[in-house]
Order: C-alpha cells, then structure tokens, then sequence
C-alpha cells in the first residue's frame, strides 16, 4: 500500500499518492485527469481569487492541466490555448523552448503551434497549471508568452509545492510540502 497525503480541494477531499522522484524525495502527486468533481470545483474556486484580473485567454501546458483550463474557460466564456510537448507538422511555424519536468525528470519541449501564436500575440493571458513544484514548467510557459509578444497577467495553480516563499506571486487554492526520507 502506498502511502498518501490527505488534501482538501475546494471542499473536495482526495488522498494523494506519494512518489519517490528522487532518492529521498517523494512528492504527493496531484492526477486531475478524469476528476471531473475535482476539476470543477477547483475550476470555480481559482476563478473566484481572479476578481479584478482583466485577461483575454487562457494559457496552459499539455497534459494534466488542460482539463481545468477547459472548466475555467467554460466558466469564464473565453478562449484556453495548450502549449504542446511535441511538434506536429501541423502546427506551422512553431514557437519552441525546453524545459525538465519533476515528473518526467528528463528535458521536454513546450510548443505554441503557429495558429495560437497569432490568437495570443498581443493578449494578456492567464497562465494555467495544476502544481508548479521546480518552476520550469511555468518559466517556460512565460519565456514562451514573451517571445509570442502576449502579457501574462496572473498565473494560477491548483496547488504550489515546495518552498512556499518561491510562489508568492502565484494564486493557488494551496501548497504541497515535499516528503524527504530519513
């Protein structure tokens, strides 16, 4: 049996899996995939701390997140763009940056594909995540908004993770601790 850490999500309770990324070091992994409750209610809650915050569209990364950029964009009426970790032929004349995942824990790219280039240049967007725990993820969303030419003007989570004072900025509905092995 795994152990797990008990969080509650706007009003929603879920026992998180703990999983070693490192040796030493495990992490409560957060899976919203599937969660519709979950998703929805973490969606009306974020949506609820961003009174006041004029935004054009959403911005979020592939994979776990994309279903809550979705409810909040339902929501909110407005349009959600998905930076996506592969190149499709597709996608034009992409904007690209790398980054390294706590999750993966390899590099991975960010792409915006040449059709949401020009839906974002010059917007002021809301940058989306699930959890931000090192920070690359978001650090490449926004090298990615600034080489776009769009003004990130918030950036919300479901959950920080890590050092507390590195997420000042960020509204989230709360913060993981990371779980260190003795």
């Amino acid at each position: 049996m795994r152990d797990t850490y008990t969080v509650n999500i706007a009003g929603v309770k879920r026992d998180l899996p703990l999983f070693e990324v490192k040796p030493g070091l495990r992490i409560a992994v957060l899976n919203i995939l599937g969660d519709t409750e979950l998703v929805e209610a973490s969606a009306k809650e974020l949506i609820s701390k961003l009174d006041g915050v004029n935004y054009d569209l959403l911005v979020t990364a592939e994979s776990k997140s994309i279903p809550l950029a979705h409810a909040m964009s339902v929501i909110n009426n407005t349009l959600y763009v998905v930076l996506r970790k592969s190149y499709k032929p597709y996608m034009g004349n992409a904007l690209e940056v790398e980054t390294n995942s706590i999750t993966t824990g390899s590099e991975q790219k960010l792409i915006l594909d040449e059709k949401d280039l020009r839906l974002i240049k010059g917007k002021k967007v809301l940058i989306v995540d699930d959890v931000i725990s090192t920070g690359s993820t978001l650090e490449a969303m926004r090298k990615l908004m600034e080489m776009a030419g769009a003004t990130i003007v918030a950036e919300v989570a479901v959950f920080t993770e890590g050092d507390e004072n590195d997420w000042k900025g960020i509204i989230s509905l709360g913060h993981l601790p990371l779980f260190f092995d003795n």
